[in-house]
């Protein structure tokens, strides 16, 4: 009895030309256009013109999300004529006729064309032509108006998905350097630049340059929360734009960084490559501590074991030890911070410590040992 049960179901299931494993894939609709624009409020609306549209982003349609599941196939047991005329079409590359899609953030829905878009992915094609009209999201929330920002930042430079900002404002900022950079490049060759040219020019001369330095330092990973976008506004806005009278950097940084973005840019392209100094400098200092009686050798002891520390001492006078550190510190990080942070994280912790005093050393000479 169970193994004409079994038999029947096998037989029942290639009829439908189904795999069991995959009998449950694709119930799913594709997502309805009206449910996500009443979910955004997005009424407002502009033309984005035509280009090339990822299918992975088309996630669902305006009218048919129904016929549709959650991969943009066809839920039809039997493809229609008009499906196979297309994908037909399309085997032979056929120039179609660009799909008309709504674009609501970052996902597409198809107005018109949706077996141009099935047909396409299940040839696995990986873009299509397609009309794109944008609505807006109007919630006033952090990142509808992050979105807003950086469309409009993209709209006016030309520059799709290259800087991703996380604070409210920066973009708008961005977009006054590039205006700034474009009024000097017209200075500097007599002829009128158009924004986008001037956009693309700034994205390939200040600010690649200036994110490579910020990646090469390995910033972004003292601040995992911040984007490499967010890390180049910061230094380029201290550096450039407030005179560095706010933030103390590493003594070398000018070198690397010049404090004129211009002066930066003719440094980029005066050179074939982008070499880059050594990141790491490094900073001596001396700490004086004083420590609570009979707690002295304990802290000899844990300090000892620090990598940081090469020597240690015990001194009679008005304080008890004396400790030599060499700390590696970035060209963005100043002396002073290095050495605060090592002390209030690793001396000050010691049980028993009092009192501490720091000197960092702006020269040395020191005699060999043999």
């Amino acid at each position: 009895m169970a193994i004409t049960s079994l038999k029947s179901i096998i037989s029942n299931l290639l009829k439908m030309g189904t795999n069991p494993t995959k009998s449950n894939q694709g119930t799913e609709n594709a997502k309805s256009f009206t449910e996500r624009q009443k979910a955004e409020v997005a009424v407002a609306r502009r033309d984005m013109g035509e280009g090339d549209v990822p299918l992975e982003k088309i996630v669902g349609s305006v009218g048919r999300y129904h016929d549709f599941d959650g991969q943009f196939r066809l839920k039809k047991e039997h493809e229609s004529r008009k499906f196979r005329r297309i994908k037909e079409a399309m085997e032979m590359n056929a120039v179609l006729p660009p799909v008309d899609l709504y674009k609501i953030k970052e996902e597409y829905y198809v107005l018109d064309g949706n077996h141009r878009v099935a047909a396409a992915r299940q040839l696995q094609k990986e873009t299509i032509a397609a009309h794109i009209i944008e609505y807006l999201p109007s919630k006033q929330t952090l990142e509808n108006i992050l979105y807003r920002e950086k469309t409009n930042f993209e709209l006016n430079t030309g520059l799709s998905n290259k800087v991703e900002l996380t604070e409210v404002g920066q973009f708008g900022w961005l977009l006054e350097q590039i205006k700034e950079h474009q009024t000097s490049l017209e200075q500097l060759t007599a002829t009128q630049t158009s924004l986008k040219d001037a956009a693309e020019d700034w994205y390939r001369t200040i600010y690649t340059p200036l994110v490579d330095i910020v990646k090469h330092c390995g910033l972004e990973r003292a601040f995992p929360r911040r984007t490499l976008a967010d890390l180049y506004v910061y230094i380029s806005y201290h550096q450039w734009h407030k005179g560095r009278r706010e933030r103390k950097y590493g003594g070398n940084l000018d070198e690397l960084i010049p404090n004129s973005m211009e002066n930066f840019r003719v440094k980029v392209m005066e050179q074939s490559e982008h070499p880059f100094p050594e990141m790491k400098q490094v900073t001596t200092a001396f700490i004086m501590i004083s420590v609570k009686p009979e707690l002295e050798k304990q802290l000899v002891e844990k300090l000892y074991a620090y990598e940081e520390v090469k020597e240690i001492h015990y001194v009679p006078v008005d304080f008890d030890v004396i400790a030599k550190v060499v700390l590696e510190r970035d060209l963005l990080s100043s002396e002073s911070e290095v050495v605060r942070q090592f002390v209030q994280e690793k001396v000050r912790r010691v049980p028993g410590v009092t009192w501490t005093q720091t000197i960092i050393t702006l020269a040395s000479k020191i005699k060999s040992l043999e």
